[in-house]
């Protein structure tokens, strides 16, 4: 082993052995939204700022937290959980609530079904804290602050099980919390000695669970229902083709793709569903599946499209003694309206979509063969647009960069005019552009647009942008670099760079 895959090797033990923490940005610097084990023994604790952290252990390994994955990997482990129960339901950001009412039996009683529950989770290389307790408020109280491994019993009371519980356990915000700890309550046993309606009287305009007391009180002890919802596995659509006979010729295989396109275009209308993509499956009689998979780049339901495109993924398919079934499965479906086909409209536009076109040339091409211009949240023009696969996913926008005004055309480039103006911080009177002079006769604006100032150079210069009309009714998009006395170099230079309709 050379010293290069040694040192990589030692870097990859101390970040799976050594402190780790996910961080988050927020107003004030990074803030820790999660810890290992490591870390937490170090002093860091999930809400610490960063710089805290690393006060206590310099040596801390920082990786940027992904609240969205989490979320949906916490939503498959909910579906996966319902083993253990008819129903399971989210409790972000980290807990799994399972009704077992009437299944421990099933698993030799409830010591066992926890036995089952900490084997299957530490299969999956997951750590985890579970208990079993008659209300949900219980289950999670006992997760989060007893012990790792509990029971509550039905015949013993909530009350006695938890009265050794921080306050916490409640599920209430900070705020209230914090009242409640200078109140000099900090354990759950001691809420019922200054007795129901001291706590009413301070609570009484707080509606919500999290923010009263007593409402958690009750739901804890299963004095009034607690409203869960729980997580239902989507279906897919999926259409299979068992064959009486093996097929091994190219047509007959054409006829039954054909065929499960059909069934999955009804299948899919019946749902109000287009696919984004596709999973043909192909069963060999020698047990051998071969998979070909397609993306779409627009939600799709027409089985003529879907044939097309399978077909040029289907010519390197060896059958073997035979393929005896078929299976097409939608992983990404979308919502796509029924709509009315017009016959006459059909005979007048002739011609491929562009959608069509870039699914047709993503299967021949492969997917990092084409691009296409998305959107991207940024305040300077020629930034607002970049270049991606057709089939990645859309960038998250920003919405508060719709109210802008654009022009419809944006030059490549923006082509530098002398501009003649009465005060050198006034609206522009006539501007040279391309040999030809232009009288201004409306101008709006200015729109100040600011650098970006963490991807800028310090002398960086805003812009200030007018909207202007010259006398023939032609409209232009210019700007100004800079201001006089900004410090960041001379007299401001003025650009064109937008044309209007």
């Amino acid at each position: 082993m050379d010293r290069w895959q040694l040192d990589k090797r030692r870097k990859a033990e101390t970040v799976r052995d050594g402190p780790l923490v996910l961080i988050a940005d927020h107003a004030h610097g990074p803030r820790i939204e999660a810890v290992n084990r490591a870390a937490t023994a170090a002093g860091a604790r999930r809400g610490m700022m960063l710089a805290d952290a690393r006060a206590l252990c310099p040596a801390i390994v920082t990786a940027p937290s992904d609240p969205a994955g989490d979320l949906t990997f916490l939503e498959d482990l909910a579906i996966w959980a319902q083993r253990w129960g008819p129903w399971s339901a989210l409790d972000v950001p980290d807990s799994l609530l399972v009704d077992v009412t009437a299944v421990p039996h099933l698993f030799g009683g409830e010591e066992r079904l926890l036995d089952d529950v900490y084997e299957a989770f530490a299969r999956r290389r997951l750590t985890i804290r579970a208990a079993i307790a008659p209300t949900a408020g219980a289950a999670w109280a006992m997760t989060h602050f007893g012990p790792d491994r509990a029971i509550v019993e039905r015949g013993e009371p909530i009350e006695r099980a938890l009265a050794d519980l921080p306050v916490a356990a409640l599920r209430l915000d900070q705020d209230v919390l914090t009242v409640l700890r200078r109140l000099g309550l900090k354990r759950l046993g001691e809420i019922g000695t200054i007795g129901r309606d001291a706590i009413q009287r301070r609570f009484r305009n707080r509606k919500s669970p999290a923010a009263n007391p007593l409402i958690r009180l009750d739901q804890l002890f299963g004095r009034v229902p607690e409203p869960l919802l729980p997580v239902i596995p989507q279906q897919m659509p999926l259409v299979q083709r068992r064959l009486v006979e093996p097929i091994r010729h190219r047509e007959l295989l054409d006829r039954v793709v054909a065929d499960l396109a059909d069934d999955m275009a009804r299948e899919l209308e019946r749902q109000g569903q287009g696919a984004r993509r596709l999973e043909l499956g192909l069963w060999r009689v020698d047990g051998e599946v071969v998979v070909r998979r397609l993306e779409m780049a627009e939600a799709t339901r027409d089985p003529a499209h879907i044939v097309r495109l399978f077909a040029a993924r289907l010519d390197d398919i060896d059958a073997g003694f035979g393929i005896e079934m078929l299976r097409l499965r939608a992983n990404w479906a979308e919502p796509l309206a029924l709509e009315q086909a017009d016959i006459e409209a059909a005979t007048e536009n002739r011609g491929t979509s562009l959608a069509a076109c870039i699914d047709r040339l993503t299967v021949r091409l492969g997917a990092q063969a084409i691009n296409r211009p998305m959107p991207f949240a940024s305040h300077i023009p020629e930034r607002a647009q970049r270049w991606q696969p057709p089939l990645e996913p859309e960038p998250a926008s920003q919405g508060q960069l719709a109210f802008h005004a654009r022009p419809l055309k944006l030059l490549d480039n923006p082509e530098k005019i002398a501009v003649l103006y009465a005060t050198p911080d006034g609206y522009p009177q006539r501007f040279r552009w391309r040999g030809q002079v232009h009288e201004v006769a409306r101008v709006e604006g200015p729109e100040r647009i600011a650098p970006e100032w963490w991807r800028e150079r310090g002398r960086a210069r805003l812009r200030d942008y007018y909207r202007i009309e010259d006398e023939e009714g032609r409209r232009y998009w210019i700007y100004r670099l800079g201001i006089i006395g900004d410090g960041r170099g001379g007299p401001p230079d003025w650009y064109l760079q937008g044309l209007y309709a």
